[in-house]
């Protein structure tokens, strides 16, 4: 179990411009991911050091957005004016998250706009519905080799994530202490009676930490 990627919603102004002014920020650009039909929802990432990546999300005037659990998460983030939506941890085997939560994983593909097809399974996201501290789990059925982090430099880094939430609902809806998927991730824990899930992250770029 380990932290695979982040996920923000993207704002009014669209996918495009808010990668742009995030990227901006970071001084990098983000790379087109394609679509995501089972979700209605389509996205941008940046690959990071250590096996992450980040992602900018946006929903899709489709069907599967208003039924799928992740298309309402990132209609409601971004009706809200966007910002960070949730944290995702990747498992090597979906089946005990499957048993312990009481419910199957759904089949999630993306297609990238070389053509290439990534395909997973992910469980959870009513979960961080429900409460936005607790992530969701994804087990990635494609070779590692076309892992969205694929690419990192090694210039850019995620370093501290900030979570408002009780460090102790989130280890025990992991199954585990929340330390073991975020070993190589500071982690500040804030706002315990505030609005739960992540205020900001910090990542590590060649001009120094940019908080987001």
């Amino acid at each position: 179990m380990r932290l695979d990627h982040v996920s923000f919603a993207a704002g009014p102004d669209g996918l495009a411009s808010t990668a742009q002014r995030i990227g901006g920020l970071l001084g990098t650009d983000f790379v087109d991911g394609g679509i995501h039909p089972r979700f209605g929802t389509r996205n941008m990432t940046l690959p990071l050091a250590g096996d992450i990546y980040m992602e900018i999300v946006e929903v899709l005037d489709h069907p599967a957005s208003d039924k799928a659990p992740f298309g309402q998460a990132v209609r409601a983030r971004s009706a809200l004016g966007g910002g960070w939506m949730g944290w995702v941890v990747s498992v090597a085997d979906i089946a005990p998250i499957e048993a312990r939560l009481g419910r199957e994983a759904v089949k999630g593909n993306r297609r990238r706009p070389d053509g290439t097809e990534l395909l997973w399974q992910q469980i959870g996201v009513n979960g961080l519905l429900s409460d936005p501290q607790l992530p969701f789990f994804i087990q990635w059925q494609s070779s590692s080799d076309l892992h969205p982090s694929n690419g990192a430099t090694g210039d850019f880094s995620l370093a501290c994530l900030e979570i408002a939430g009780d460090p102790q609902r989130v280890s025990e809806w992991l199954g585990e202490t929340v330390e073991a998927p975020l070993e190589d991730v500071k982690v500040e824990w804030v706002a315990p009676n505030g609005t739960p899930g992540i205020v900001a992250v910090q990542l590590q770029t060649p001009n120094g930490l940019v908080r987001i």
